[in-house]
């Protein structure tokens, strides 16, 4: 990670330090449904807990517009994060001001505190530079531990970094140093996996791959408008015909990369799309006009195999196939348990990101086997399109 200080570059005993997490998490009833997001910051609070610093807790948490609103308040994270981390951590009706000055004045070397919802403010969004200053006043140092947010230029995650003294926290640091060994300077052959339901939301992703990696396969719905452009029926499945021209342009630069490309040579089509359809599998030339492509077919997944095999390094992002109903999910959970197998056996680097690709691998269950998984969603996408996360850049500034 050259090029950005972490916490072994910051003395801070004694300090005032603001983390920028996310906890933008899942609740339901005023409580925590999912604390992934909460597990992973705290190596980096524990840390600097242990350094004697004075620690404030800055994220945002839904859409509140800018405006004070209860239904979008941290307060229900408190408990949870003491429960973790094992003491009191205490919470502030706001992330500047007057509330945070007191509570700052208050706390000890070690302290926890957690501010209230930095999207309160219409400023954080805005990255203002007067409530950029506002979230700096009260501290020394600031680490930014949410790569999740860091593709937004927001006060808590680009304007204070202009600030003050600033380091990556330790998730943002095995993130990005991840990343870095997944695609900047991967180990190869490089593989990529792309699938998802439409070639409109990944073409920035799509080209940059085919630049990048020296195998790029292609499911899901996607492959269905790749299939289409190559002059194969699909029949009534998702698709994007007016995309077809763009689907060619990226297999002509992948060809000029010198980058593979692998679509489905059979498919399991359906009649209807409903759980434990009747269902059959065809090779890509036999597709019916009534079909619906609702999963990769066996020889497809051997192929992907293959694939995985003669690889050094895997970048995961979106399901086979139309995951979520059975037994649609069957190309997803194969493919995904073999590149696990190929990581435990030390043969693979395999990296997957973005909502659906975890829950698709959370259903595999082979989420924690994979070498790492990010929870980042929209900055996970903007990094594999070789995008410059303001969050990021901030950092390195």
């Amino acid at each position: 990670m050259t090029g950005y200080r972490t916490l072994d570059d910051l003395d801070v005993a004694g300090k005032r330090v603001l983390v920028r997490v996310d906890f933008n998490v899942p609740m339901k009833d005023g409580e925590v449904t999912d604390a992934t997001r909460i597990d992973r910051a705290l190596p980096t609070i524990q840390d600097l807990s242990k350094k004697g610093a004075k620690i404030l807790l800055a994220s945002h948490f839904g859409r509140p517009k800018g405006k004070v609103d209860p239904d979008y308040s941290l307060a229900p994270v408190v408990k949870v994060l003491g429960d973790k981390l094992g003491g009191p951590v205490e919470f502030a009706d706001d992330c500047v001001g007057d509330s945070v000055r007191k509570l700052v004045k208050n706390m000890l070397d070690g302290d926890v505190a957690l501010l209230e919802n930095t999207r309160f403010h219409a400023g954080e969004e805005a990255n203002d530079a007067e409530f950029a200053a506002a979230l700096a006043e009260n501290v020394d140092f600031y680490v930014n531990d949410a790569f999740s947010a860091a593709h937004r230029a927001h006060a808590s995650t680009e304007g204070i970094a202009r600030l003050r003294p600033s380091a990556a926290g330790r998730a943002m640091e095995r993130e990005l140093d991840y990343l870095k060994a997944a695609l900047a300077d991967p180990v190869r052959p490089l593989m990529a996996v792309v699938g998802g339901a439409k070639v409109s939301t990944k073409i920035e992703l799509l080209l940059n791959l085919v630049g990048r990696a020296d195998v790029l396969v292609v499911g899901g719905a996607m492959a269905n408008t790749f299939l289409f452009a190559n002059g194969q029926n699909v029949g009534k499945s998702l698709s994007e015909p007016d995309l077809a021209d763009t689907a060619r342009e990226i297999m002509a630069q992948a060809k000029v990369s010198n980058c593979e490309i692998v679509l489905p040579i059979d498919v399991v089509v359906a009649k209807e799309f409903k759980e434990d359809a009747d269902r059959e599998v065809v090779g890509i030339d036999a597709v019916a006009g009534d079909d619906m492509i609702l999963d990769l077919g066996p020889e497809t997944v051997d192929l992907i195999a293959q694939k995985i095999e003669a690889s050094k390094t895997v970048v995961w992002n979106g399901p086979l196939g139309a995951f979520e109903t059975r037994p649609f999910d069957t190309a997803t959970v194969e493919a995904a348990r073999f590149a696990a197998k190929r990581v435990k056996e030390a043969e693979l680097v395999a990296v997957a990101g973005g909502g659906d690709t975890v829950a698709a691998l959370k259903h595999a269950q082979v989420a924690k086997e994979f070498t790492y998984v990010s929870t980042a969603g929209g900055a996970f996408l903007e990094w594999l399109e070789g995008k410059t996360l303001p969050g990021v850049a901030a950092l390195a500034g």
